[in-house]
Protein backbone atom coordinates (compact mmCIF):
# COMPACT_ATOMS: atom_id res chain seq x y z
CA UNK A 1 0.00 0.00 0.00
CA UNK A 2 2.58 1.99 0.75
CA UNK A 3 4.59 1.78 -2.69
CA UNK A 4 1.55 3.41 -3.90
CA UNK A 5 0.73 6.65 -1.95
CA UNK A 6 3.97 8.16 -2.75
CA UNK A 7 3.01 8.12 -6.42
CA UNK A 8 0.14 9.12 -5.70
CA UNK A 9 1.28 11.93 -3.69
CA UNK A 10 3.36 13.38 -6.57
CA UNK A 11 0.45 13.32 -8.91
CA UNK A 12 -1.61 14.91 -6.03
CA UNK A 13 0.62 17.66 -5.95
CA UNK A 14 1.23 17.87 -9.40
CA UNK A 15 -2.35 18.19 -10.25
CA UNK A 16 -2.57 20.85 -7.53
CA UNK A 17 -0.19 22.88 -9.22
CA UNK A 18 -1.42 23.15 -12.49
CA UNK A 19 -4.65 24.03 -11.23
CA UNK A 20 -3.66 26.29 -9.07
CA UNK A 21 -1.58 27.76 -12.31
CA UNK A 22 -4.20 27.78 -14.63
CA UNK A 23 -6.50 29.45 -11.95
CA UNK A 24 -3.86 31.94 -11.74
CA UNK A 25 -3.88 32.78 -15.38
CA UNK A 26 -7.61 32.81 -16.31
CA UNK A 27 -7.90 35.27 -13.01
CA UNK A 28 -5.09 37.43 -14.94
CA UNK A 29 -6.49 37.49 -18.56
CA UNK A 30 -10.14 38.46 -16.60
CA UNK A 31 -8.37 41.31 -15.10
CA UNK A 32 -7.06 42.39 -18.36
CA UNK A 33 -10.78 42.23 -19.96
CA UNK A 34 -11.86 44.05 -16.97
CA UNK A 35 -8.78 47.05 -17.40
CA UNK A 36 -9.68 47.13 -21.12
CA UNK A 37 -13.07 47.70 -20.81
CA UNK A 38 -12.03 50.82 -18.39
CA UNK A 39 -9.60 51.95 -21.36
CA UNK A 40 -12.63 51.49 -23.90
CA UNK A 41 -14.87 53.61 -21.43
CA UNK A 42 -12.53 56.59 -21.85
CA UNK A 43 -11.86 56.27 -25.25
CA UNK A 44 -15.40 56.35 -25.90
CA UNK A 45 -15.68 59.71 -23.38
CA UNK A 46 -13.14 61.02 -25.93
CA UNK A 47 -15.19 60.40 -28.83
CA UNK A 48 -18.40 61.88 -27.31
CA UNK A 49 -16.17 65.05 -26.64
CA UNK A 50 -14.46 65.51 -30.06
CA UNK A 51 -17.67 66.19 -32.20
CA UNK A 52 -18.23 69.35 -29.79
CA UNK A 53 -14.64 70.39 -30.21
CA UNK A 54 -14.80 70.26 -33.61
CA UNK A 55 -17.92 72.06 -34.51
CA UNK A 56 -16.84 74.86 -32.09
CA UNK A 57 -13.35 75.38 -34.15
CA UNK A 58 -15.92 75.19 -36.97
CA UNK A 59 -17.27 77.76 -35.75
CA UNK A 60 -14.40 80.08 -36.06
CA UNK A 61 -11.63 78.54 -38.65
CA UNK A 62 -14.58 77.58 -41.35
CA UNK A 63 -11.09 77.07 -43.83
CA UNK A 64 -9.88 74.85 -41.75
CA UNK A 65 -12.29 72.34 -43.13
CA UNK A 66 -9.65 69.68 -44.13
CA UNK A 67 -8.30 69.30 -40.78
CA UNK A 68 -11.78 68.73 -38.92
CA UNK A 69 -13.09 66.18 -41.52
CA UNK A 70 -9.77 64.23 -40.63
CA UNK A 71 -10.07 64.35 -36.75
CA UNK A 72 -14.36 63.26 -37.79
CA UNK A 73 -13.09 60.44 -40.13
CA UNK A 74 -10.71 59.37 -37.50
CA UNK A 75 -12.41 59.58 -34.33
CA UNK A 76 -15.43 57.96 -36.32
CA UNK A 77 -13.02 54.95 -37.37
CA UNK A 78 -11.81 54.75 -33.82
CA UNK A 79 -15.08 54.37 -32.52
CA UNK A 80 -16.21 51.70 -34.73
CA UNK A 81 -13.08 49.40 -34.18
CA UNK A 82 -13.47 46.64 -31.93
CA UNK A 83 -10.40 44.56 -32.92
CA UNK A 84 -7.25 43.61 -31.33
CA UNK A 85 -5.57 46.13 -29.12
CA UNK A 86 -2.08 46.53 -31.29
CA UNK A 87 -5.21 47.84 -33.70
CA UNK A 88 -6.84 49.97 -31.63
CA UNK A 89 -3.63 51.39 -30.40
CA UNK A 90 -2.27 52.21 -34.18
CA UNK A 91 -5.83 54.16 -35.09
CA UNK A 92 -5.78 55.63 -32.01
CA UNK A 93 -2.35 57.29 -32.45
CA UNK A 94 -3.51 58.86 -35.76
CA UNK A 95 -6.43 60.18 -33.83
CA UNK A 96 -4.16 61.24 -31.06
CA UNK A 97 -2.26 63.01 -34.11
CA UNK A 98 -5.22 64.43 -35.68
CA UNK A 99 -6.21 66.06 -32.05
CA UNK A 100 -2.91 67.49 -32.05
CA UNK A 101 -3.74 69.11 -35.69
CA UNK A 102 -6.48 70.62 -34.81
CA UNK A 103 -5.42 72.13 -31.54
CA UNK A 104 -2.35 73.36 -33.34
CA UNK A 105 -5.05 75.04 -35.31
CA UNK A 106 -7.11 76.27 -32.39
CA UNK A 107 -3.86 78.68 -31.66
CA UNK A 108 -4.07 80.52 -34.70
CA UNK A 109 -7.32 82.05 -34.00
CA UNK A 110 -6.86 84.22 -30.41
CA UNK A 111 -10.84 84.89 -29.95
CA UNK A 112 -11.17 81.08 -30.27
CA UNK A 113 -8.83 80.15 -27.57
CA UNK A 114 -10.59 82.65 -25.35
CA UNK A 115 -14.00 81.04 -26.16
CA UNK A 116 -15.60 80.07 -22.63
CA UNK A 117 -17.26 77.15 -24.59
CA UNK A 118 -14.08 76.09 -26.13
CA UNK A 119 -11.98 76.20 -22.83
CA UNK A 120 -14.28 74.38 -21.24
CA UNK A 121 -14.31 71.76 -23.71
CA UNK A 122 -10.63 71.61 -24.51
CA UNK A 123 -10.67 71.21 -20.26
CA UNK A 124 -12.98 67.96 -20.31
CA UNK A 125 -10.60 66.65 -22.56
CA UNK A 126 -7.52 66.86 -20.62
CA UNK A 127 -9.56 65.34 -17.71
CA UNK A 128 -10.45 62.10 -20.24
CA UNK A 129 -7.17 61.82 -21.50
CA UNK A 130 -5.82 61.76 -17.93
CA UNK A 131 -8.49 59.28 -16.96
CA UNK A 132 -7.35 57.49 -20.73
CA UNK A 133 -3.40 57.68 -19.34
CA UNK A 134 -4.37 56.09 -15.81
CA UNK A 135 -6.82 52.87 -17.24
CA UNK A 136 -3.62 52.76 -19.93
CA UNK A 137 -1.45 52.63 -16.98
CA UNK A 138 -3.54 49.97 -15.26
CA UNK A 139 -4.61 48.03 -18.16
CA UNK A 140 -0.60 47.58 -19.02
CA UNK A 141 0.21 46.88 -15.69
CA UNK A 142 -2.04 43.62 -15.66
CA UNK A 143 -0.69 43.06 -19.39
CA UNK A 144 2.39 42.72 -17.84
CA UNK A 145 1.49 40.65 -15.06
CA UNK A 146 0.00 38.32 -17.44
CA UNK A 147 2.72 38.00 -19.79
CA UNK A 148 5.27 37.23 -16.71
CA UNK A 149 3.38 34.79 -15.34
CA UNK A 150 3.08 32.92 -19.41
CA UNK A 151 6.71 33.41 -19.51
CA UNK A 152 8.07 32.36 -16.56
CA UNK A 153 9.22 29.01 -15.81
CA UNK A 154 7.22 26.46 -14.97
CA UNK A 155 4.05 28.58 -15.47
CA UNK A 156 4.50 29.23 -18.95
CA UNK A 157 4.52 25.04 -19.13
CA UNK A 158 0.83 25.39 -17.85
CA UNK A 159 0.33 28.47 -19.67
CA UNK A 160 1.10 26.62 -22.93
CA UNK A 161 -0.45 23.57 -22.36
CA UNK A 162 -4.14 25.50 -22.00
CA UNK A 163 -3.38 28.12 -24.96
CA UNK A 164 -2.74 31.31 -22.85
CA UNK A 165 -1.57 33.51 -25.44
CA UNK A 166 0.18 36.98 -24.26
CA UNK A 167 -1.44 40.34 -24.86
CA UNK A 168 -1.01 43.20 -26.51
CA UNK A 169 0.28 46.56 -24.51
CA UNK A 170 -1.88 49.49 -25.34
CA UNK A 171 0.98 52.21 -26.05
CA UNK A 172 -0.99 55.44 -27.17
CA UNK A 173 0.73 59.11 -26.49
CA UNK A 174 -1.98 61.39 -24.91
CA UNK A 175 -3.65 63.85 -27.61
CA UNK A 176 -3.15 67.02 -24.61
CA UNK A 177 -1.05 67.44 -21.38
CA UNK A 178 -2.49 70.40 -19.69
CA UNK A 179 -5.60 72.50 -19.81
CA UNK A 180 -5.70 75.50 -20.95
CA UNK A 181 -4.71 78.52 -18.54
CA UNK A 182 -7.98 80.74 -18.68
CA UNK A 183 -10.70 82.16 -15.51
CA UNK A 184 -14.30 81.81 -16.25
Amino acid sequence: MEPIILPAAVLLLAAIYVIAQYNGLVALRNHIREAWADVDTELKRRYELIPNLVETVRGYARHEREVLERVVELRNRCAANRGPVSSQAVEEEQLVDGLRQLLAVVERYPELKADKHFLELQRELVRTEDRIQAARRFYNGNVRDYRNKCESFPSNLVARLFGFKPEDYFRVKPAVREAPDADF
